[in-house]
């Protein structure tokens, strides 16, 4: 791809937007590799982060997992397990860190506002404003089951929750008067030693919220950071998630970040539901999770990305996978041979388990077993060609050309990218690739800000504007 003409282009200005996803339970994580380091060694997050920063990225993101994932009732040993309470982890990365922001996975289904509202306001004023929230679901009874009301909610009432969760939340973090929150970050919220009282009357407002999920009645804690509220991130892509995002976030995650065309759909998409909801068509930043593999040819970045996808989908993984696909048990078989001959095991997918089962096993089978026979691939060879395809695989100069077209036509802000090899997955990204990047015009070198929002380029929190 040719460089874009800076003068033909509908987003000239636009800039790329990195962040890092230290996912901690997954595959694509290379954890047999020498080279890999522990999933849950403090030092390992540490190293991540400060690469991040050290290329200037916006944020350090963390998965969450309240539960080990299960198959059939059984730990899944063949993944990287290891998710240290994002909360915790993000605030000892706040004192280690000084710009990058610092993002925590945190669930709506089985969390109370209250509590995680304080957490993660907690965060943000020690990390000065460097906090962001990713408000998932959870739709599964087997992490229910950690919880003493257990079960799960169906799709619908999940995102109902999850939109009365994140209300209380912002009253929460709205509770305290604007001249308080600005006396606190300057120190002075008791005033003089001779004042007659440590705060005025009306300087903290009580919240009360009565609502079909949360019965809520207290004084705020805490009061705002100097970014106003934490950074809201989503990344539903059903009907209803992308409408959460446009009537809540301000960071959609998507996995659409593979093909130009199918990113700038999903933009144009998330751009009209932002006008029906009432706001600017530019107020959400769009990064899709990517991986990216460089090599100094592209003969060589290819031949890197066969060794990562070998050392991702072992024949141990692609039998796993395979298997939940078929509803077998496929694990003494043979993943460099042929695909299973027998016809999958269709069964109710009820919620309990770890790994997801596919709605149409049969159909995809058939797809499997046609594109497998036209090309002569082993069953792993099928997995590692059928499976998700991930990422962007290249050269510095060549991948550089290609994000500065998607983020100046529209496609993208940038991405949230996963490294496959932690702690030094970042370090071709941040040497070879941000350099290139900066060439083009379409990357900063430096930090402008302070804050998260800032980095974002984001406006003032929803419930914090005039009007």
């Amino acid at each position: 791809m040719t460089r874009t003409d800076h003068l033909d282009v509908p987003r000239p200005d636009a800039r790329v937007h990195f962040g890092v996803f230290f996912q901690g339970v997954n595959h694509w994580t290379v954890w047999s590799d020498p080279a890999s380091g522990s999933q849950i060694d403090p030092a390992n997050f540490r190293k991540v982060a400060q690469t991040a920063e050290r290329g200037l990225f916006d944020a350090f993101f963390l998965g969450e997992g309240l539960r080990l994932r299960e198959v059939d009732g059984r730990i899944h040993e063949l993944d990287v397990a290891g998710r240290p309470d994002a909360v915790t982890q993000l605030a000892a990365l706040a004192a280690v860190t000084d710009r990058i922001g610092l993002v925590s996975t945190s669930n709506t289904t089985f969390n109370e506002p209250a509590d995680l509202a304080r957490r993660l306001s907690g965060l943000d004023l020690l990390s000065a404003g460097r906090a962001g929230w990713n408000v998932v679901t959870t739709d599964n009874a087997w992490t229910g089951a950690n919880f003493r009301r257990g079960g799960y909610l169906d799709h619908a009432d999940r995102y109902r929750r999850a939109e009365e969760f994140l209300t209380v939340a912002r009253a929460l973090w709205d509770g305290w008067a604007d001249e308080w929150a600005d006396e606190w970050a300057h120190g002075a919220v008791s005033g003089a030693a001779d004042a007659p009282a440590w705060a005025a009357p009306d300087a903290v407002r009580r919240v009360r919220h009565q609502g079909p999920q949360f019965d809520v009645d207290l004084a705020p804690t805490l009061p705002r950071s100097p970014q106003g509220h934490p950074v809201i991130f989503q990344a539903g892509d059903s009907g209803e998630g992308r409408d959460f995002a446009a009537r809540n976030a301000d960071v959609i995650f998507s996995a659409h970040g593979n093909d130009f065309d199918d990113a700038l759909a999903f933009a144009e998409d998330v751009r009209r539901r932002l006008r029906a909801a009432g706001r600017p068509e530019d107020d959400l930043r769009i990064l899709p999770g990517t991986e990216i593999i460089l090599g100094a040819t592209e003969e060589e970045a290819l031949e890197k990305k066969h060794w990562i996808r070998l050392q991702q989908v072992t024949p141990a993984t692609a039998l796993g996978v395979a298997g939940l696909l078929w509803g077998l048990d496929l694990s003494g078989r043979d993943a460099d041979g042929p695909l299973p001959k027998e016809d999958p095991v269709v069964g109710e997918n009820d919620g309990s388990f770890g790994a997801r089962r596919v709605a149409d096993p049969r159909a995809v089978v058939a797809e499997w077993r046609e594109k497998a026979e036209a090309n002569g691939w082993s069953l792993r060879e099928t997995v590692i060609h059928l499976g998700p395809q991930r990422g962007h695989v290249g050269t510095p100069a060549g991948l550089a050309d290609r994000f500065a077209h998607w983020v100046r036509h529209g496609a993208v802000d940038g991405f949230n990218v996963t490294p496959y090899l932690i702690p030094d997955g970042l370090d071709d990204i941040v040497n070879l690739l941000v350099p290139a990047l900066q060439e083009r015009g379409v990357y900063p070198d430096r930090y402008t800000g302070t804050t998260l929002r800032e980095h974002l380029g984001l406006r003032a929190p929803l419930t914090r504007r005039a009007g």
